[in-house]
Order: structure tokens, then sequence, then C-alpha cells
């Protein structure tokens, strides 16, 4: 953990603070200080310590968020993780595993959260009894709600979003289940914790430098019959740079010999990167044209410091191979290697030969025609903006624009309407994919998710 980062106070029950210490490590921006607590009352005394060591506090629920927010006014920016849904499948989970449910008795959680999750599960059976956790309950007055329905009958098994009533109820012999937040719930609270802090606010506006190199581009000369022909894929990988840039709200320079260079603001770079996560660019050009980029990120305080950064990342980038992208920020510390495409992978199939046919002369990917069907599947709807296909392709809106006119031509693809919008300018097209069948009628394997290691990752710094 670098010395410049931003102090996090983190307050909680030792298995939720081992869970955010691990969770932390993905936030290289952050530098925790922990306070573990055996009981609720301790808390607000544990934040008000905190108070002149932190830029941001975060609790473990919203249980001692509450009680330190009754004692204490705070004058730095305050958060806890919130039990959800996902909590709740994991305790559910754990209970059917020992015995089947009926009934249960929940505390902490909302009424409509357990309502949709008992829904979603498809166990509609279930029947639950609610505690009100916004009267400001004691222990004793929880445990005895519990207590009461499971000695009445009323219920198989309690789930509990408080240690302290949940090892109550095991010394006395009651099943429980401990909700817990999951990993996702926890990174979600500390990028909203990080994006409340002044440090952060500051560098939203800080400059970013990139410098983007076609890899081994003697070896394109090679593959090209005719200088018109490489000139021809340089002004296409070109396009595909600007288009990129210009996502990215930045300002881009050829400096030649194959080379870009480009400017953006932090803030927008990490938005539309998704936390450092999502780079389409580069496998968008090695997909197209079987060639590599290598990019090169840096941050500085000082547009100097920021390109030379960049030329940094660069090095390491071509160092690794190519077809990479390293960032190094202002303290030289280094992240990467960057994602190049969404995690989410699609196991589809597609046996029509005629319809493989006609979509490979037109340039569709079997990528990108797993990516739209299993949108379709998911969603139940054909029609879509240029600007939606972008999001579900990985690509920008002008590259959508250009393969769809492909598409339209070769027929897979037809207009239906337009979309009106509030702002100014010409209505959205809206597009039908006419060369998927009903959506009802598709079958499709459930997805795998693969999950690409980094050697240093950082959700937003």
């Amino acid at each position: 953990m670098n010395k410049e980062g931003i102090s996090i106070g983190v307050i909680g029950p030792d298995p939720i603070v081992k869970k955010i210490r691990e969770t932390l490590k993905s936030f290289p921006s952050f530098q925790p200080v922990f306070q573990v607590y055996q009981h609720e009352d301790e808390v607000p005394e544990l934040a008000e310590k905190l108070q002149c060591q932190a830029e941001v506090l975060l609790f473990s629920g919203y249980l001692p968020y509450r009680k330190a927010k009754e004692q204490l006014d705070f004058k730095l920016p305050v958060h806890y993780v919130p039990l959800t849904g996902n909590g709740l499948y994991r305790a559910l989970f754990r209970l059917w595993a020992i015995r089947p449910l009926k009934r249960v008795s929940i505390d902490t959680l909302p009424k409509q959260m357990v309502d949709q999750t008992v829904h979603e599960l498809g166990t509609s059976c279930l029947e639950a009894a609610y505690f009100d956790y916004f009267s400001a309950p004691s222990d004793e007055e929880i445990v005895r709600f519990h207590l009461d329905h499971f000695y009445r009958g009323a219920c198989d098994a309690a789930l509990t979003g408080i240690q302290s009533v949940a090892d109550r109820l095991t010394e006395m012999n009651v099943p429980n289940e401990w909700i817990l937040p999951t990993v996702q719930d926890i990174t979600i609270s500390l990028e909203r914790a990080l994006l409340s802090t002044e440090t952060r606010r500051r560098k939203e506006s800080q400059i970013v430098v990139g410098l983007i190199t076609i890899d081994d581009s003697h070896r394109m000369m090679e593959r090209r019959v005719s200088e018109h022909e490489l000139q021809k894929v340089r002004l296409e990988i070109h396009r595909m740079v600007l288009d990129y840039v210009e996502s990215l709200d930045g300002h881009l320079t050829s400096l030649g010999g194959d080379e870009y260079l480009f400017f953006t603001t932090r803030g927008t770079f990490e938005r539309v990167t998704r936390g450092y996560k999502y780079i389409p660019l580069l496998r968008e050009v090695n997909q197209t044209f079987h060639m590599s980029l290598s990019l090169g990120v840096g941050f500085g305080l000082s547009a100097n410091e920021a390109g030379t950064h960049a030329r940094l990342a660069l090095l390491q980038a071509k160092e690794s191979g190519g077809n990479i992208c390293f960032i190094v920020r202002e303290d030289r510390s280094v992240i990467g290697p960057v994602e190049m495409a969404h995690p989410m992978v699609y196991d589809l199939s597609v046996t029509d030969p005629g319809l493989l046919k006609k979509a490979k002369e037109a340039g569709m990917t079997a990528a990108y025609m797993s990516k739209l069907m299993a949108q379709v599947a998911r969603a139940g709807k054909m029609d879509y903006t240029a600007q939606e296909l972008a999001t579900i392709l990985g690509i920008t809106v002008r590259s959508t624009h250009r393969i769809l006119l492909q598409w339209m031509d070769a027929g897979l693809v037809t207009v239906v309407g337009a979309e009106k919008i509030t702002s100014r300018g010409r209505p959205r097209q809206i597009y039908r994919l006419s060369f998927l069948a009903d959506p009802k009628e598709m079958t499709m394997r459930p997805p795998l998710l693969s999950i690409e290691c980094s050697m240093t990752t950082e959700p937003i710094s």
C-alpha cells in the first residue's frame, strides 16, 4: 500500500472485516485502518477514534452505522456495507443444505427484498416472519423474536444480520444463519466510499496521457501486397483509434511511425474503462486485422509527469509481448495488465449453415453473434439502437454504425423505426436483429464466466 494512499477507516466484526481486508487488495489507492468490535455498543467510541485518522469511514453494516450516526457528528464521508439479496441467497443455500425449509424468521432485511429473493428462487412456498429493524431494537428484543417463533413452531430456522444475535441463537440450539455481505456488496461500497473522498474528487480532473503503438509494424508491411493496401490498413487503424479516443472525450495526435498520443482526464478514463477493466480497442484491432497494439497510460500531477509515465507503461506493455495495456500512476506504481474485453463469455451454438455463411460474408464474427444471441435470449427483445448495440458488442458507436451498414446490406438487420430523444439531434434509428429466430424459441446454455487474472487490479483509483 503506497504511503500517499487515501486513508479509510473500517469498523466491523472480525469475519466481515477479514472479507473487507481481502477485497481492499483490489483498491491500491486505499490505505486502510481497521477497528474490530465484539458488540455494536463499542462502535461509537471506535468511530470517534478513527475520525482523526481517516478521510472516509466504512461500517460493516447498517446497525453499526446507525449507532455511530446517533452519537457522533461526522465531518467526513461515512458509508456502510448494505445487506442485499446476494447475502440472502448464500444464507438460504447454507440452511437448505442442512434441512428443508418451510418457515423462517428474519431480521435486518426488509420484507420487499426477501420476497423478491424468494420469488426469484422459485420457492414461493417459503413463509417468513419479519422483525422491524428500523425501530432501533436491542439484541435481546431480536433474540426473543426469533426464540418465540422457533419454540411456537412458527419457523424452522432464523436468519439474522447481527453476529451477536447469531451467537446467542447458536448457544440456545436454534438453527440459524448469519447473513453476511458478499464480495460484490463490499466492492460496490468501497467504490462509493472512494468516490466520496476529497482526494478522489481532485483526481477527477487530473490529466491522463496515453501512448499507442502498432506492434511489429514491419510484419504488417511484409504481409501487404501493395503500398496502397498498406496505407488503407493504417488509415483504418487510425480511424479505430480516433473512435476510441473520441469515446474518452480526449484529443488524439499521430506521432508518425505507427505511434499515437492522446490526452483525456482521469475521471472520464476511469468511467469509460469501467475502473481500468475494459479496453475493447486492442481486441477490436486484433480481430479485424490480426494485428496487435500496445497501450501505455500515464497518470501524473503535471502533463510532463503523465507523459513520462505513459512511456514507462508502454515499455512495460511491449516487454510483456504486446497486445496489452499497462498503467503507471503518479507514484510510479503499475496497474496491469488491463483486461481487453468484457469478462463475460457466452457459450452459444449456431448450427444453421446458411445463416453462418451469410453472417461470415457480412463480417459478423462468431463473438458478435454469440453476444447478440445471449442478449436476445436474456432480454427477450430483438430491437436495439446503435448505442445499445455498441454497449453489447463492446465497440464504439461509430464502429457499430459501420458494421450495421454491412449487416443491413446482407439482410441480417433491418430498420424498424426511430427513437425520439429529448435533446437536440436526429432521432436514433432502431434496428431489428432479423437474422435471429424468435427469442422464446432460442436455446441457450448457461453462460460461462471467465475471470482474467491481473498482476494488479483496481476497480477505481
